[in-house]
């Protein structure tokens, strides 16, 4: 039997116990620190991940400023016990600049950046653990993040993995023992509500007939993505509203 195989069992369970069009447990929270302009801290599984926005401000380097549009700033690390490989460089590398880079591309697609002209929007996010979807959970963190600081977006931008099982059986979310020891994993960020596409990436190929479907079912997963953070939200606001008062109403 063939490694791949053993990703799903006889009766369809993975290594984890879900079956393979669920997802992992999602939980997520908006404002967990006061400092930064919006923050947000998501868990996908067992990958955790911090996101802090700071801004609209004055962008730091004039010559860098831009007319008519916002300049987005983006920074990717990683803490130096979110892995078991001991990092000697937590940020900085060709990894996490190149995070950095598809978080931007992926920020960039539903920011009104048109309001903000001569202004800059920093975006952090901070890998507290490590366990497949490292990217995906990255973008919906800074998504709450987004929404927190007050910033206008044409909608949710979600983020999911998709991989195959038993060779040819489409799994959603895929952890980091299943993309070890299985095949490719496909990455999407995608805007669930328009079904736009804004990032696609393959850790290896897929034959041409395995990718629809495997595609198809990451957009699912960012459509499920998007009503569980969409909850966390009007969650974080009916709570923002009872601790202000403005939702209490008297007879």
């Amino acid at each position: 039997m063939s490694r791949k195989k053993e990703l799903l069992s006889r009766v369809g369970l993975r290594l984890d116990g879900r079956r393979a069009d669920e997802l992992r447990r999602i939980r997520c929270k908006l404002g967990v620190f006061t400092q930064p302009d919006g923050s947000a801290y998501i868990e996908q599984g067992l990958t955790k991940v911090l996101a802090a926005v700071y801004g609209p401000h004055q962008v730091r380097s004039k010559q860098k400023a831009q007319h008519d549009t916002c300049i987005i700033n983006t920074q990717f690390s990683m803490a130096v016990f979110s892995t078991n490989e001991r990092k000697k460089r937590p940020r900085g590398d060709r990894k996490s600049t190149e995070l950095s880079m598809h978080l931007q591309q992926a920020l960039l697609a539903v920011i009104k950046t048109e309001l903000y002209p001569w202004s800059q929007i920093d975006v952090y996010v901070e890998v507290l653990h490590g366990d497949g979807g490292i990217y995906p959970a990255c973008v919906n963190a800074a998504t709450l993040a987004i929404i927190d600081a007050g910033i206008p977006i044409k909608e949710y931008v979600c983020a999911c993995t998709a991989s195959l099982g038993n060779n040819d059986i489409p799994m959603l979310d895929v952890s980091h023992q299943e993309e070890v020891i299985g095949g490719p994993t496909l990455t999407v960020a995608a805007l669930p509500m328009s079904g736009k596409i804004v990032l696609m990436e393959m850790s290896q190929r897929f034959h041409l007939d395995h990718l629809p479907k495997v595609l198809d079912k990451a957009l699912e997963g960012c459509k499920d993505i998007k009503a569980i953070l969409d909850e966390a939200v009007k969650n974080h606001v009916r709570e923002m509203g009872s601790s202000t008062g403005w939702a209490n109403t008297t007879s």
